[in-house]
C-alpha cells in the first residue's frame, strides 16, 4: 500500500527546468533514499513536497490525497542544525506537539518517549549551546518522531558530521524507523549512506532532472560496509551517477 504518490511532478524557476515530469510511489513504512549529482534538484523536490515551492505541473499526494500540512503530519530534518537556541532540549522536542495543541498529558508522554528513544532523557534541561553536534541532531530527530509523522523528510541531515558520528546517528535512525514504522524519504549525496540505510534507491539525472534508475536494495539489516554485496551495490549506484 503506497503512502506517497508523486505523479508527473514538474518544477521550474523561470526558464530553468529543474524537475522534469517525475513519477514514483513510496510504500507505507518504506525507507527510500534519493541520490543524484550535486545541484540536480533533490532539495527542490523536498521543498515541493512541503509546499515551500509551488509546483508547475503534476501532483504530490499522501494516501491519495493532495498534501495538506493542516491534515497530514510531515516532519522535515535539514542538514543545518535546527534546534532553537532559546529552548532547552525538552522544549525543542515538544515544540511540534505544542503547535498541534495536544493535551498537556499527551505532550508530556510523547516527549518523554521521544527523548528516551534517542537517549537524551538525562539532557532534557540542557540548552543547544551545551550539546555536541551529534546530540543536536538527535534533538531534531526526536522532535520529528515525537509528532508521529505520516512522512519523515530528511535532507542530508548528517552531511556536516564526521564519519563516526554519522554512522552512530544512522544506526539510531534505523532503530527509530523500525520501532515507529514511519515512511522516510532521505536525500543524500553520500552513496554509502544510501546503501546503508535504504530499502530502495532512486537515482536522479542532472537537470532537467528525471529518474534514471529505481533500485531495490535487497541487503539484509544490519549491514556491513565491508561486505562484498554492499560494495557491489555501492559501486553500481556510483556508476549510475558518474556516467552521464
Amino acid at each position: 500500500m503506497s503512502s506517497v504518490q508523486v505523479d508527473h511532478l514538474t518544477k521550474s524557476f523561470g526558464e530553468l527546468l529543474v524537475l522534469n515530469d517525475i513519477s514514483f510511489e513510496v510504500a507505507d513504512g518504506e525507507f527510500l533514499c534519493i541520490v543524484g549529482p550535486t545541484g540536480c534538484g533533490k532539495t527542490t523536490f523536498l521543498n515541493s513536497m512541503t509546499g515551500i515551492y509551488e509546483i508547475n505541473k503534476g501532483s504530490i499526494q499522501i494516501n491519495h490525497e493532495p498534501v495538506n500540512l493542516k491534515k497530514h503530519s510531515l516532519a522535515y530534518i535539514m542538514q543545518e542544525y535546527s534546534t532553537m537556541s532559546w529552548l532547552n532540549v525538552r522544549e525543542n522536542v515538544s515544540f511540534g506537539l505544542q503547535i498541534k495543541k495536544l493535551p498537556k498529558k499527551e505532550i508530556e508522554e510523547k516527549t518523554d518517549r521521544a527523548l528516551e528513544l534517542v537517549g537524551l532523557t538525562q539532557f532534557a534541561k540542557y540548552y543547544p549551546n551545551q550539546l555536541s553536534a551529534s546530540m543536536m541532531q538527535r534533538v531534531a530527530i526526536a522532535r520529528a518522531f515525537a509528532v508521529e509523522p505520516d512522512l519523515l523528510l530528511m535532507d542530508e541531515p548528517y552531511g556536516q558530521l564526521d564519519l563516526e558520528l554519522r554512522f552512530k546517528l544512522e544506526d539510531e535512525l534505523l532503530n527509530l524507523w523500525r520501532k515507529m514504522g514511519t515512511t522516510v524519504i532521505f536525500i543524500t549525496h553520500n552513496i554509502e549512506e544510501a546503501v546503508y540505510l535504504s530499502e530502495r534507491i532512486l537515482v536522479l539525472t542532472n537537470k532537467p532532472t528525471t529518474i534514471k534508475e529505481n533500485l531495490i536494495n535487497p541487503l539484509p539489516y544490519p549491514r556491513k560496509v565491508t561486505d562484498e554485496a554492499f560494495i557491489d551495490l555501492r559501486e553500481k549506484v556510483t556508476s549510475l551517477i558518474k556516467w552521464w
